[in-house]
């Protein structure tokens, strides 16, 4: 069921794209209606100074149909625990009543990224600089999140807590000790893949091709690192523009004599790319053709699953588990914005943000809502471990470079069980206590994940390896 609804929240944008629209963009810059709201209720009931929070996503570019799923995501954990009501029914609306340790609690703007470095840090400014925000949670995408990363470094008297961008580097390299990841980055996402292609699939040669961003880069390196260390050979990697439209001309760099392909395309590209390698190489061998998060995506679903079926991916979040914590969660989502942006909840975007503000919230009650000396808080966060239902689908506990350590699940995309036309996603596996070095194939030393790296080296496996639990929920 999460899935149709999540299909029709994405398909009323028509694209990826579209719900960046000039109208979203500039209500966002503007901070929305949450800083309004927030001044008119005082942000909440309590007393004193607030604690003023900014929240950045992607209302543009290849990502913004997402702006309100994950503002969802943010607002549920303070509706849940803060005592917030909605302001809207869109999410952007804001948010009223919040208190954290009896202090009012304000949105001063959610703020509008395109997916570039450079938006994200212009918004990020605004919010940090114009509307003196204490914290920050965001951005969304890769490249974002280690510019914010770097503009976290250089305010160490503020807090940010990332969204959902995933590149490696905004925790492994940047290493700013006031930035905090509290999901798995893109290399953890795809833990368990490279176990399967090797030993479940026999690949013994692969190809990998994927967006050429940061993204992508750490997303394509976890199955690098995992698939090689245990004997694989990764002998081509291709690489396309973010958004390109004819992928024709990189579906013939894919060498046929390999076993299988790993694909990191993502945004509405995917989908063409799909469509695009049917009219070249014909109809997609599940057996050969392994995908990342974006794989089990309701919109690419929609569009080209039926294509897909047999085919397998990784990530932090299963729409089929019957989890009573999970269950929850997409009823609160259900309650305060109904049953289209609930459809979004099993969604990496949604659930990173809820995590994120619900570590943030842990964090800010146990120093009393002192936002003042922001050091505390930061050594609080540091500390914190998600469990329950603040972290519906399985603990999150940080590393050293507060960088989180969780499980991920492997999910096969199966024929329609409803009656909807549209392919289902059944989880098979989980892997326990990903970490982000995997077993020293990544490190502050080791060359970041980039179109040649990291290398296909033969080594000492990550320690989950042959060890995922199946798993077979009852939905």
């Amino acid at each position: 069921m999460f899935r149709r609804s999540h299909v029709a929240l994405v398909a009323a944008c028509a694209a990826f794209a579209a719900c960046g629209s000039e109208s979203a963009s500039n209500d966002a810059a503007g901070g929305g209606n949450s800083s309004n709201a927030a001044e008119e209720g005082g942000g909440g009931g309590g007393g004193g100074e607030p604690i003023k929070i900014g929240f950045l996503s992607d209302c543009e570019g290849a990502f913004g149909s997402f702006f309100e799923p994950t503002a969802s995501g943010a607002n549920l954990a303070l509706i849940k625990y803060a005592g917030a009501k909605p302001s809207g029914e869109k999410p952007t609306d804001g948010v009223t009543g919040a208190t954290i340790a009896g202090k009012p609690v304000e949105i001063v703007g959610y703020g509008c990224a395109d997916d570039t470095a450079d938006k994200a840090i212009e918004e990020t400014r605004r919010l940090m600089e114009q509307e003196d925000a204490d914290i920050l949670i965001g951005p969304l995408s890769g490249d974002e999140g280690i510019a914010v990363a770097n503009y976290a470094k250089e305010h160490p008297d503020k807090t940010f807590v990332n969204g959902i961008a995933g590149a490696q580097d905004s925790t492994l390299k940047v290493q700013a000790p006031n930035f905090f990841r509290f999901h798995p980055d893109g290399a953890q996402w795809s833990a368990g893949l490279g176990d399967y292609a090797y030993n479940k699939l026999g690949w013994k040669k692969a190809a990998i091709i994927g967006d050429d961003y940061s993204f992508p880069y750490t997303s394509l390196a976890g199955f690098v690192a995992e698939y090689c260390a245990i004997g694989g050979q990764v002998t081509k990697r291709v690489w396309a523009p973010l958004g390109e439209e004819d992928y024709s001309s990189y579906i013939s760099q894919i060498p046929k004599d390999v076993d299988g392909l790993y694909v990191g395309i993502g945004g509405s590209g995917l989908i063409s790319f799909i469509k695009q390698y049917e009219e070249q190489r014909g109809r997609v061998d599940t057996e050969r053709m392994l995908g990342n998060v974006f794989w089990d995506d309701p919109l690419v679903l929609k569009e080209v699953g039926k294509s897909l079926v047999g085919g397998v991916t990784s990530a932090m979040t299963a729409a089929d588990s019957d989890s009573p914590d999970v269950a929850a969660y997409i009823q609160g989502l259900k309650d305060n914005y109904g049953d289209e942006i609930a459809g979004a909840g099993p969604s990496v975007f949604t659930y990173g943000y809820y995590t994120g503000m619900a570590a943030l919230i842990t964090a800010l009650e146990a120093v009393g809502g002192d936002v003042a000396d922001q050091s505390k808080l930061q050594a609080e966060l540091a500390k914190v471990t998600l469990t329950g239902d603040k972290a519906p689908w399985g603990d999150v506990k940080l590393d050293s470079n507060r960088q989180a350590i969780s499980n991920v699940f492997l999910k096969k995309i199966v024929e329609d069980t409803t009656g909807d036309g549209v392919p289902d996603v059944q989880t098979f596996a989980q892997v326990n206590d990903v970490d982000q070095t995997f077993n020293g194939a990544f490190s502050a030393d080791t060359p970041a994940p980039d179109r040649e790296n990291p290398k296909c080296e033969a080594g000492e496996a990550p320690p989950w390896v042959g060890q995922a639990e199946d798993v077979s929920f009852s939905k």
